[in-house]
């Protein structure tokens, strides 16, 4: 089998009601749908989201079609890490974090989702799954224009979907704020409902630790990227003061950045995501280091291709999602959750393959 060429599609879709968190409002969604072909008829598809910039989707289609799609082009999609070594060696000039990553990321997912299809299994199983379905938690604890009321209905919206568990955004006003909408979350859900808080980077050390505290005594499970990523040496020190865990990851590149942060202990969830991370291969080499030095793994993000790779993951707890009534429109194979774990989707590939509708609505070449 052989690679003989790659098509990029910028899908956009407006957002009717922004979100946001304690630093950014998301008032654009899009994906770059990249689709790899073979010469014997099995084509592999990823979808890299981008929430809040206007232009991303078309910075990393033309790092795909200018510089990537000859660099593999021609070789056998089963040979992901020489294809991976050769994609670094194609962008190390302007570097292989930043946006090249998620280009790189974009042709490594598609090309297991050739091998899953080749293979006429899932993706999971060509890995070596682990387990059949992941625990999912639901991302809808944004600040939105309709305040309190409204975010408790998504909590609520997000439970009666099957979801065990809830992410909040914290951090944007004062810590008794930031006390109220868990407490609300608890009330209208129960105590015995979980949730995780993500302050998107935005304290410093000292408040950080106040709030970490504060977080630990309403029962909060976990208190996600507190400190800007590159305060690492922050970042230990928290970690050694709190009882509460550390998740931190979604801004990381590779497994090198990955290893320095768990070397150093400044996490006890690591979560990567699946565009800065660098596809399916990164994401099993950082696994192996997370889970040898003892960390857990959770992801950034959800969708199909997570599931394949979470359930193929030793030491994974739990996917990120939003709705799936809402993710599931553009996917041609929907997700399916049992007892709050989302099912490993039961086509060969990794189930990213999108709706014709979908894309017809969307794509901007049309």
């Amino acid at each position: 089998m052989k690679i003989t060429g790659v098509e990029t599609i910028v899908l956009k879709k407006p957002v009717e009601h922004p979100v946001s968190d304690s630093l950014h409002t998301y008032d654009v969604g899009g994906h770059l749908l990249t689709k790899v072909r073979t010469d014997e008829g099995v084509t592999g598809t990823a979808l890299t989201y981008f929430g809040r910039i206007h232009s991303g989707m078309e910075t990393v289609k033309l790092i795909i079609d200018r510089e990537l799609s000859e660099v593999i082009r021609g070789q056998d999609p089963h040979m992901v890490r020489k294809i991976r070594n050769d994609m670094y060696v194609a962008t190390e000039y302007y570097g292989t974090v930043g946006v090249a990553n998620f280009a790189i990321a974009a042709i490594d997912n598609a090309l297991w989702d050739i091998m899953g299809k080749a293979a006429g299994l899932p993706t999971a199983m060509v890995l070596g799954a682990r387990r059949e379905a992941i625990p999912a938690y639901a991302m809808v604890g944004w600040y939105y224009g309709g305040g309190m009321k409204e975010f408790i209905k998504q909590c609520e919206d997000a439970a009666s979907e099957g979801f065990g568990a809830v992410k909040l955004k914290v951090g944007r006003d004062s810590l008794a704020e930031d006390q109220e909408r868990i407490r609300a979350i608890h009330k209208a859900l129960g105590e015995e409902f979980r949730v995780m808080v993500d302050a998107n980077c935005i304290f410093d050390e000292a408040e950080a630790l106040r709030r970490g505290h504060a977080y630990e005594e309403l029962g909060v499970y976990w208190f996600e990227e507190p400190l800007q990523p590159y305060m690492r040496d922050s970042h230990v020190r928290l970690r050694d003061k709190l009882r509460i865990p550390i998740a931190v990851g979604e801004n990381y590149y590779t497994r090198h950045q990955f290893y320095d942060v768990i070397r150093s202990g400044g996490a006890s969830i690591v979560q990567p995501d699946n565009r800065r991370a660098g596809g399916v291969t990164e994401w099993m080499d950082i696994a192996a280091v997370s889970e040898a030095a003892g960390c857990k793994l959770a992801s950034h993000g959800g969708g199909p291709g997570n599931v394949n790779v979470l359930c193929a993951i030793e030491n994974a707890i739990y996917m990120e999602s939003g709705s799936l009534a809402k993710e599931n429109e553009m996917f041609v194979t929907p997700l399916r959750m049992e007892k709050g774990c989302i099912l490993i989707p039961d086509v060969p590939g990794m189930g990213t393959d999108v709706d014709e509708t979908y894309m017809k609505l969307y794509r901007m070449d049309r």
